[in-house]
């Protein structure tokens, strides 16, 4: 069954629209712990990390960069067509700005490489994917190949060909399958593990960073694929616990009221509905078949 279109006639729904798999499962709040997940899948391409590390200040405004790219992915899920296609056209912009080294060959590249900019992509929707559905979301595998065809207008925003990108699991496990000679855990990849461990904080805010953070990191790391943990030098851990502790994560979170989590910023769910009216809601039952 489809899901109902907005009440209010004329308001733009976006690229995605509330009909989709898309608008739905990126109202989950597992979806911080999927991109956590996916920021440590993306270190793992040497020439992708080095891009990274060669043209931000990761290491010095890394909160910054979490919610740019928070930004982004709620901006194109749930703005206006307008606002998502001005998103994309600006990391566009950007990317064809930056080059970095490769330290191996000493080849100059740019990092709007299709490659690297490929390999991004299926690192971060393939999270998104397995994380919040392996937390419990509901999603049939019709439903999931779905999620992942919608996902070739996101790779269109940040300039690849939409045809060159997986459109369903098959394709994705067989990019993934033909990409893993290229990874490596080198010394990028290394200081993005330590970082995401030990994130800079406040004195104050130490405690919580210990006892929070470090929890959830480490179940975003625990949730990545065995040849992930080999390249990092880490035993793989029992896919069954990390189930369970992904879906008992999972229930707690979504016990916080969704109004309350939506209240924090970018807040774009809540910009979505005020435009959409409140049928545009986005919940796991709305997700069509």
């Amino acid at each position: 069954m489809a899901v109902a279109t907005p009440a209010r006639m004329g308001a733009d729904p976006g690229l995605f629209t509330p009909a989709s798999v898309t608008w739905q499962l990126h109202g989950d709040p597992m979806m911080w712990v999927a991109g956590i997940r996916a920021l440590y899948l993306q270190a793992l391409h040497p020439r992708a990390v080095r891009g990274v590390m060669a043209n931000s200040d990761f290491r010095r405004d890394a909160w910054g960069r979490l919610m740019r790219t928070a930004n982004f992915v709620g901006t194109t899920t749930y703005g206006t067509t307008e606002a998502a296609e001005r998103a994309g056209a600006r990391v566009r912009k950007i990317h064809g700005m930056l080059g970095a080294t490769d330290p191996e060959t000493g080849e100059r590249y740019g990092v709007d490489d299709p490659e690297l900019l490929l390999w991004v992509h299926c690192a971060e929707i393939d999270s998104y994917l397995h994380v919040v559905r392996r937390s419990g979301f509901p999603l049939t595998d019709a439903q999931a190949d779905r999620y992942l065809a919608e996902h070739r207008v996101s790779a269109r925003l940040v300039g690849l060909d939409p045809t060159a990108v997986p459109a369903d699991g098959q394709e994705m496990a067989a990019y993934f399958e033909q990409t893993r000679p290229r990874l490596a855990a080198g010394a990028d990849a290394r200081d993005v593990y330590d970082f995401l461990l030990r994130p800079p904080a406040h004195p104050l805010l130490i405690p919580a960073r210990e006892v929070l953070w470090r929890r959830v990191a480490r179940l975003a790391y625990a949730a990545l694929p065995p040849y992930a943990h080999e390249l990092y030098g880490t035993p793989a851990p029992e896919p069954a616990v990390v189930t369970r502790r992904l879906r008992a994560t999972g229930t707690v979170l979504r016990c916080v009221p969704a109004r309350l989590r939506w209240q924090l910023p970018p807040k774009h769910i809540l910009r979505a509905m005020a435009r959409l009216g409140p049928a545009a809601r986005p919940a796991p039952y709305k997700v069509g078949s």
